[in-house]
């Protein structure tokens, strides 16, 4: 939970210019997450909004300016690495093993702690089941056999199965129902509030993320639109226009 922006961010981007080929998607875009934080980007498809989350994660490689974790750069650092710093993310479409188990999918999770840590990690999978109480009843089932929205619990399960200090969300509602969204961001805000770990979420549901954030980034045409505290700009008349329906 946001404790406020006096803290030294966790994570700050400063400048920064990202290309697909030949076509630039981002333009000179700044962005801070503050320990305990959670923060979304909005803004029309199109804006950039994955390809900020892409770079931090070292998916990216053309690119300029600087990402800086804890104060260290990880521009350049390939994804394995950037997962030991402690950075996770639910990449859009969830993305799990569908041949795999429920078990097998957050078990893997935890691969880069696999050996000394397996009392530890049998313990996070059944906090892991604590959290959804769905997984634990199905765990024995192959993932792809799931409901889309038990496939985001799997996935988001199984990116904090590395114990993040950093959790990254690419459109977490995509292609769910109106009631399964809401469960997700309902844990998603667990996640962030309960268990301390700082949140950056990209999402098209513009009113669901600002009402549930502290702070938000809107992106339009790989630029830097607006920013500001997240409850502010639910009610923000050109946010409103723009995003909300008019509402």
């Amino acid at each position: 939970m946001r404790t406020g922006r006096t803290e030294n961010p966790l994570l700050q981007i400063k400048g920064l210019n990202s290309w697909y080929g030949q076509v630039q998607i981002l333009h000179d875009v700044h962005l801070q997450v503050h320990p305990r934080e959670m923060v979304c980007i909005i803004g029309p498809n199109g804006a950039g909004k994955s390809t900020i989350l892409k770079n931090v994660f070292g998916l990216i490689a053309k690119n300029q300016g600087e990402i800086l974790f804890e104060g260290k750069s990880i521009r350049k650092m390939a994804p394995e690495k950037v997962v030991r710093h402690g950075i996770s993310i639910v990449p859009q479409g969830r993305s799990v093993f569908p041949s795999l188990t429920v078990r097998e999918n957050l078990e893997l999770g935890a691969y880069i702690r696999a050996g000394s840590e397996s009392a530890s990690i049998e313990q996070d999978i059944r906090k892991i089941f604590d959290k959804f109480p769905k997984l634990k009843e199905r765990q024995h089932q192959k993932a792809g056999l799931l409901s889309g929205g038990e496939q985001q619990m799997v996935a988001i399960g199984r990116a904090l199965m590395i114990k993040p200090k950093l959790l990254l969300l690419d459109e977490p509602s995509l292609g769910l129902s109106p009631q399964m969204k809401q469960v997700i961001f309902e844990k998603i805000v667990e996640i962030n509030r309960k268990d301390g770990i700082a949140v950056l979420v990209v999402e098209q549901n513009a009113r669901l993320s600002l009402a549930l954030s502290d702070y938000a980034y809107v992106l339009e045409l790989g630029h830097n639109r607006l920013e500001g505290d997240a409850k502010r700009l639910l009610k923000d008349k050109r946010v409103a226009k723009w995003y909300l329906g008019g509402a």
